[in-house]
């Protein structure tokens, strides 16, 4: 391909992006009717609900088809970026879509601004505080939901809470806009790990902060995982630069948005203790990566008022009240359970899945020690990304947004950057909640969805044993704690992962 088919090639495809990132935001106001907010513009035409969704799935196919083209016509970061901030651009001023939790953070952000504390008090409280219409935008099935959320983002929706009172429109524009600090942390950061681990930036950008999966279920949804990742990798950045301390205490501040990201501070923690001359050395660097995420964690609790009750089981026992077909438990103990049944024996689907959760997430604490047990400063970023994803599928809800977390570093690993198959999950990925929130996949679909999980799982288990041409690591040179890693090891030595 010349330099002028290129050029054209690349935008031939960031026009085509654009078209679908502005038609699905166009017809998002009747696709997705909400008797509660009346968005800021609604178009006369199309006037039907099924047209208007039609288009919507027709903006979001052809911006997914963009992306991928546009992997295989990169162009310079500069433009990447460009591109990104037009694809956002339409879909941050856009109505909600796939997701109304954007509506459960102003009830929380509101709940936590009249003084009441959301870890507690369920967005229900404020039908007697006066605030029935932020109420009447929450979904009925999280209304009785404490918050599920880190202190430090709630309490940046309490302060846009009192700018804006109980404008709903403006409230969700301005949590995106807060939101795109995750996207800006992205885009500085996740090539920056691509240049140290001597792989492709420009591919880099283009999976963590280009995809389908970041401009519609976060940035169209407003999710604030885009900013728990955006920290996470700053903090990841920031321990490779020789400032593993730092590191720490950033990944420590990504856990007031969402405690996943607690897992960044074990990684760091553990990657460069294991770089300490002696025992003594590495406890003495684990204590001071201890007391430092302790005094983040602390500082933001106090500040936002808004007491230990963050850290308490709604965290994780929130997401646990939703039956997901593409969650792999609900799967397993929906199939298994069906078959039980068919065979006439007594049980019940709940039971099982609830049982199979509980080992999910023993396996899931189980591999994070044994990627902890392996992990060094050479590899930190593949074996934490790899354990995020593995978090986000083993988890009790797989919403397709939480794997930004580990995707967000493993676009900067070689070996993410050469699979063929997960650009089209990603893109795949898109398609599996609707516009409305509601997932395509009912419950009874679970056999089918397990069986593409094994598929997946045996195709990915013969792409790991299939013998590979030369080693993909660098020989092993861990930095200590006290020099920076980036000087010591060069530019290239951190390649492979």
């Amino acid at each position: 391909m010349t330099v002028t088919e290129h050029t054209r090639s690349t935008w031939l495809w960031a026009s085509l992006g654009l078209a679908g990132s502005l038609l699905t935001a166009y017809a998002a106001p009747r696709a997705v009717p909400d008797p509660a907010v009346h968005w800021w513009y609604v178009p006369s035409a199309p006037s039907g609900h099924t047209l208007s969704l039609t288009l919507v799935y027709a903006g979001m196919a052809v911006l997914t088809g963009a992306w991928l083209g546009l992997g295989r016509a990169l162009p310079g970061r500069g433009l990447l970026l460009g591109i990104a901030a037009a694809w956002a651009l339409p879909l941050l001023l856009a109505p909600p879509l796939f997701s109304r939790d954007v509506y459960s953070y102003l009830a929380q952000g509101t709940i936590l601004h009249l003084g009441h504390n959301p870890y507690r008090s369920a967005p229900q409280v404020l039908a007697t505080l006066g605030h029935t219409r932020v109420l009447d935008a929450v979904s009925p099935f999280w209304r009785g939901t404490t918050a599920p959320y880190g202190p430090l983002f709630l309490g940046l929706v309490s302060l846009v809470v009192g700018v804006i009172g109980s404008n709903l429109v403006v409230g969700v524009i301005l949590i995106r806009l807060i939101e795109c600090s995750g996207l800006v942390l992205l885009a500085v950061f996740v090539p920056w790990l691509a240049r140290q681990l001597g792989t492709d930036a420009r591919r880099a950008l283009w999976l963590a902060l280009l995809s389908p999966l970041v401009m519609l279920e976060l940035m169209a949804a407003g999710h604030n995982d885009v900013m728990m990742a955006g920290l996470l990798v700053a903090g990841v950045a920031c321990a490779l630069t020789g400032r593993p301390v730092l590191g720490v205490a950033i990944c420590a501040l990504a856990a007031t948005i969402k405690v996943p990201a607690l897992a960044g501070v074990l990684f760091i923690a553990v990657a460069w203790a294991r770089a300490e001359p002696d025992v003594a050395a590495r406890l003495r660097f684990l204590a001071r990566c201890a007391l430092v995420a302790v005094a983040v964690l602390a500082l933001i609790t106090v500040v936002t008022g808004s007491g230990v009750d963050w850290l308490s089981t709604s965290l994780f026992s929130t997401p646990a009240k939703v039956r997901l077909a593409v969650t792999p438990a609900t799967a397993v103990g929906y199939t298994v359970g069906s078959v039980l049944r068919d065979l006439g024996v007594a049980t019940t689907g709940r039971g099982l899945e609830g049982a199979l959760g509980v080992v999910a997430s023993l396996l899931t604490a189980a591999t994070g020690l044994v990627l902890l047990y392996r992990v060094r400063v050479r590899s930190l970023v593949g074996l934490l990304g790899t354990f995020l994803l593995i978090a986000a599928a083993a988890g009790p809800a797989a919403w397709p947004w939480y794997f930004i977390w580990g995707l967000a570093l493993i676009a900067a690993v070689r070996t993410a950057q050469r699979s063929r198959a997960l650009p089209v999950a990603v893109a795949l990925s898109v398609f599996v909640v609707k516009p409305n929130g509601i997932l395509a996949l009912p419950l009874p679909t679970a056999p089918v969805v397990l069986v593409v999980y094994l598929a997946l799982g045996g195709a990915a288990w013969l792409a790991y044993r299939r013998p590979r041409p030369g080693p993909d690591q660098s020989p092993p040179a861990p930095p200590s704690s006290t020099a920076p890693a980036a000087r010591q090891l060069g530019p290239g030595a951190l390649a492979g992962g």
